[in-house]
């Protein structure tokens, strides 16, 4: 499951303004740092643009919806994070069906049965 956590609003290179809401997993996952090598807990976040108008999206927050979230390869990009450079290879994405195979998403089933 994922919950909507908040909105924003943002303008496209175009010039026009959209949305997007912000999503949150709500899977525990623990990190090592590369920086200091300690532990730290954190949950998977993204971004989701949508066709909702500010008033909607603050209905949104707080719902929960199915699915996951989960990283995606890209393009290397860098940002920095407490005058750290960092460079990542990956995005995260809302993925709506939950983390299972394509035999259960298929049949509705977990396990196939034999004849």
């Amino acid at each position: 499951m994922v919950k909507v956590t908040g909105f924003q609003k943002r303008t496209s290179t175009e010039g026009h303004v959209y949305f997007a809401l912000e999503l949150q997993s709500d899977d525990l996952e623990f990190i090592v740092s590369q920086k200091t090598g300690r532990h730290y807990a954190t949950v998977r976040k993204c971004w989701m643009s949508c066709t909702f108008n500010e008033h909607v999206c603050a209905m949104m927050v707080g719902k929960s919806m199915p699915g996951t979230i989960h990283k995606e390869a890209c393009e290397p990009y860098a940002f920095v994070v407490e005058d750290e450079e960092i460079t990542m290879s990956y995005r995260m994405v809302y993925s709506p069906i939950e983390s299972q195979n394509t035999e259960s998403v298929v049949f509705g089933t977990t396990q196939m049965q034999e004849a």
